[in-house]
This record gives C-alpha cells, structure tokens and sequence, in this order.
C-alpha cells in the first residue's frame, strides 16, 4: 500500500495525544482550529447551549466551553460560528457501500458534503463475488479516507446456504481472521436468521468470533412473526435489527435488548412506521438508531444521506435534538466507540457540522478529524482511491451468449393456460409478496400479461459461466411494450437479474452486461435506451458520484418509458433474489418460498 494511503490509515488515539489536549485544554498550547460562538447541542445531555466554542488539537477535540480565548494562538485557525449549531457528524449505523454504485472513494466523496462523517459498512455485496479477498480491498480503501469508514465482517455468502450459489462462501475461519483487521468493528448483518433458530453451528461460530473479539455482531430477522423464532433470534447474539416496518416491530427488539435501526434509504421508508414508538408511546429514544441500508447514488447527489434521513425523522415528528442523537451518539454507543466519537465533548475525533437550522439542516460547513472537509455543499478535501487489480473488474463470466430461447418457460404438454407463481414487488419495502395468476400458453410457451402488469424474470448465473439461467414471473412494475432490464447487481448472490416483456430484449440485455464486465441496463424495441457500467466486481464505479447519479437518473427516465413509475424501482429489481426476506424470490437453483426457506415451482398447475 502506498505510503499516503498508510498515513491515512493512521489516526492518533485519544491516548497518543492527550498530553496535547490537556496543553491546549489549560492554555499552555494553542489549538489548531477554534470555532466561536456557536449553540453547542450536546447529545449527551440533550441540551443546547449558547454562545459556546470548541477547541481542536490534533484532530481532536481539546475544550469546549463559553469561551475559547485562552486556547487561540496567533497561529490557530478560527471559523466564526455567528450564532449556528454546532452538532456531531453525523453517522450512518447500517449501510452498503456498493449499493450507492460507488466504490468507497467515492461514496465518501458523494456524503461528506451532506455530513456524514462516519459509517458502519457491511461489504456483503462484494463478499458474494470476491470473497475474503473483496472484503478487504473494501476495507483498505475505507480505511484510506479522510472520514470514518468501519468495516463490519460479513456474516452470510451465502446468505441463505441451500438455496442460492455465490461466487466465493464465507466461513467461521474467515470471520475469526478478519476480527484482527484495524478497522473492522463487527460482524456484519446475520441474515440466516433460520440459521441461527435452528441452532447452525456455522452461525453460532461466527457469532461467538465476534463476540470473543469483544465486537458487535449486526442483525437481520425479516420474518413478522415476534413469537418463540424471534426470542430464539435474539437469543443467538444479534445486538441490532434493521429490518422491522411497523411500531410493533420497534418495540419488540427494544424491549430484547436490541437496538432498532430504522432506515430511510432510497427504496426503505421504514422511520415514519416505527418512530411512533418513541413520540407515541413515549420508549426511550437511547436504544434507537437511524440508518440508511441501501442509497444508490441519484439519491446521494440529489437528496442527500444521513442529514436526510435525520430531517425525515423530525418531519415524524421527533425532537430534532433525539433524532440527531439517534444519529451519532446512539450509533457510537452501540458499536462501542462513543469515548472517540458521536458526540462533541474532550477527546472525540472533532467531526463537526455548522448549520442555521435544527429542523431543515442545512449542512453548512463540515470538519472531520479537525479538518474542514466541505461547505456549502461542496467537497473540500482528497478521497484516495485504492488500485484495484483487473480481476476485480473482470467478474461477469457468462460463457455463450444468451438467446430469447433461454427465457422461455415451457408448459406442460398439451397445456393452453396455467397457473402460476408470481413475485409481487411492494413499493418502498423489502418484502414482496407470494402472488398466483392464471397465464396463457403459446406454442407450449408461458407468456406474460401486460395487461395485468405480470413480466418475466430471469436469473442469469455470472460468476462461473454455468450457463444457467432461471425463469419466474413478477408484477409490480406496469411495464409496457417490448422491454427488457438488466442487472448484475443482485442482492446478495449477485448473478444477473434480467426482468421483461420480451425475450429477444432480455436476451439484448444480459448479452450487453456481459460485455461491459457488469451494470445495469435498459432496452426497449431492441435498442439500448439507458446503461450504468459497474466495472469492479459488477457491482461499483469508481467514476465520480455525479457521473454514476447522472446515468442512474437516466436509468430512472428509462424504466418510466417502459411504464414504470414506482419510487426508486431500481432498488426493488436489485433485491428479487435477496433469498433471505420473504415472501418469494428467484435464486440461480429456481423459485424460494422464504416464508418456509424452501424451494417453489413456478407452475403450480395447468389446464
């Protein structure tokens, strides 16, 4: 690694420079930075102060208090508050990088200017196609930039072992490994949450990895039932959940000893249905966290990150001040760091924001490590990126091309009309439902129904050149015409999802993905009309954020030429084979009924 990347990896702990912040603190030193006469809202007291300035040295904060004369040399920079807040950067407790398309340089680029200055990363994506390897590239590259990047180890490739195939399989070795790492903080999200009920060695063992390296092991428990499978669930270890969408679901893991991460990412609007359990039922806020989970990078650049999803919540109508401690100091606090960040107190990492307003948060000046980092929406510092090796960007092995024949679905002889099984994608949430639906048959083909919005999807596998291709059926997305859309970012297995009205324009489009080594993709009437190029792993860009925002709202304008016209459907397309929420996705071995984690036909009858 390059010695700059090395220097970036390396921030001075708290005990490395206190000597310095007790010089600075007590006036025998001066401090590099001060900040004056700011309202200083102090999540740890859930109080807001006037006229107030903080004192940084080193990157961290020395003092703050009324006035910050006595630590202000000829020589230390002032930025004058004039009466704004002065609250934490702000942290983002459950997130995908790869989901914003962007590889972690660039991610960082695109949420540092709305203030997110810490995040609580799960590379599963990656760890599906690159494995062990993915992981750590990841990691390295977090660890290189000038804001806060922890890595939690992912837990489950696959995430559901029996009913999906990935590129690479994580294990108990691999997860015992990596808690070494220096910036890994946990284990990521447990989605085998039947695994750990039914008592999996596999996933008791990486629990108990994380556990005896003293770390936080993240959860995923997608089932609405809160009986004996649940308290089996938390009983297993998972300090966390983010997959609750009602109040009901809030309570229950809080009241388990959990913390409930309610997310409002692009597709995710899960804070308005559970905050109630803090500004209804009065529960206390401390055990609450706010996330994001998956924001792609049209919603970065144009609506914003972690200040989005603070302003949300007070728009729930939760205090500002709780919903900005739901957003660093809780997230701190859960994962075991609060003594170095989260909050604006002595000998924190001095990530600080400087806004006019609690409730619309502008985000107006951002310092990270002490450091001025942007203002007025604009990025004021470098995001080093790592050197990717070409086998990172060669991750699409499809073998032959594919033809309209390999998405056929053929009917029982004799057959003219069948029944069928159909995923039925449910706007802004994870789950989908189990659908049937009578279709026609043609020339002993199954067809699709416009009409009724039922389109056809098929799985492409990509990581071994297999030849595999799996067909089901989908509604929800009212396309119309001949149409295709494809994708190599799948959740989580990450072969090819290919949803459309036509099999000549399905086949147009896995054939262009493969070409391009991964993205996503959009043809109508034979012709391309919209294609984001994901080069490392299928799954990331490193273009600027911008660019990749830009083909990903052209991507958007494509999708509603062919009829769609559901929020950020693109975040729905890439989770039909997430095998591990219910109620029915597509995996590379055929059709998951996830409410009983088994296997489905696609035909369920014919006529």
């Amino acid at each position: 690694m390059a010695p700059y990347a090395m220097e970036h990896m390396h921030f001075q702990s708290w005990a490395d420079v206190a000597p310095r912040l007790v010089a600075v603190a007590a006036g025998r030193a001066p401090a590099d930075t001060v900040i004056r006469k700011g309202q200083w809202v102090n999540v740890h007291t859930r109080e807001i102060l006037p006229d107030h300035d903080i004192a940084i040295a080193a990157g961290r904060i020395a003092y703050v208090g009324p006035d910050a004369s006595h630590c202000t040399g000829p020589d230390t920079e002032v930025i004058e508050a004039n009466g704004r807040f002065m609250i934490p950067g702000l942290c983002d407790g459950h997130m995908h990088i790869e989901s914003g398309m962007l590889t972690p340089a660039e991610f960082a680029r695109a949420v540092i200017p709305h203030g997110t200055t810490t995040m609580f990363t799960d590379p599963h994506e990656i760890a599906n196609v690159l494995g062990l390897e993915g992981v750590r590239m990841m990691h390295d590259e977090a660890l290189m930039q000038p804001i806060n990047i922890f890595t939690q180890m992912p837990s489950c490739a696959p995430s559901a072992p029996g009913l999906e195939t990935t590129g690479y399989e994580i294990g108990p070795d691999d997860v015992s490994a990596a808690m070494g790492w220096p910036g890994i903080i946990g284990l990521g999200e447990m989605m085998n949450f039947p695994g750990v009920i039914n008592g999996s060695q596999q996933m008791l063992a990486e629990i108990a990895a994380t556990q005896n390296a003293g770390k936080t092991v993240g959860g995923h428990y997608a089932s609405p039932d809160l009986g004996i499978p649940f308290h089996a669930y938390a009983a297993g270890g998972p300090a966390d959940d983010h997959e609750g969408t009602c109040e009901a679901d809030a309570i229950a893991r809080v009241r388990q000893g959990m913390r409930m991460m309610m997310r409002l990412g692009s597709a995710w609007y899960d804070v308005e249905t559970q905050i109630t359990a803090i500004t209804e039922k009065g529960l206390d806020p401390r055990n609450f966290i706010l996330c994001t989970d998956d924001c792609h990078s049209g919603t970065l650049v144009n609506d914003g990150h972690m200040n989005r999803v603070v302003r949300h919540a007070i728009e729930c109508g939760c205090d500002p001040v709780v919903a900005l401690q739901m957003a660093t100091i809780n997230t701190a606090t859960h994962f075991g760091v609060e003594r170095d960040l989260g909050s604006i107190a002595p000998g924190r990492r001095a990530d600080v924001i400087l806004t006019s307003d609690l409730k619309t948060l502008p985000i107006e000046h951002v310092i990270a490590r002490g450091k001025t980092v942007a203002q007025d929406g604009k990025g004021l510092v470098d995001c080093p990126h790592y050197d990717w090796p070409a086998h990172a960007r060669q991750t699409v092995n499809m073998g032959r091309d594919r033809t309209a024949a390999d998405f056929e679905i053929h009917a029982p002889e004799g057959a003219t009309k069948v029944t069928a099984n159909v995923i039925g994608v449910v706007e802004n949430q994870a789950p989908t439902k189990a659908l049937t639906a009578d279709l026609p048959v043609e020339n002993g083909v199954v067809c699709g129904d416009i009409e009724t919005d039922i389109a056809q999807i098929a799985l492409v596998e990509r990581h071994r050149a297999t030849g595999g291709v799996v067909n089901g059926f989908v509604s929800g997305f009212g396309y119309k015409g001949r149409m295709a859309m494809a994708s190599t970012v799948a959740h989580d297995s990450h072969h090819m999802i290919v949803v459309g009205t036509d099999h000549e324009n399905m086949a147009l489009a896995a054939n262009r993905l493969g070409k391009v080594g991964g993205g996503v993709t959009v043809f109508k009437d034979g012709q391309e009309i919209a294609l984001i190029e994901l080069p490392i792993a299928g799954l990331m860009s490193d273009a600027p954020a911008t660019e990749v925002a830009a083909k990903a709202d052209n991507m958007v304008q494509a999708m509603e030429a062919c009829g769609c016209t559901l929020n950020n459907a693109y975040m729905q397309h890439s989770l039909l084979a997430l095998v591990v929420i219910p109620e029915l996705r597509i995996s590379d071995l055929g059709l998951v009924d996830v409410t009983k984690f088994e296997m489905t036909d696609v035909i369920k009858a014919a006529e």
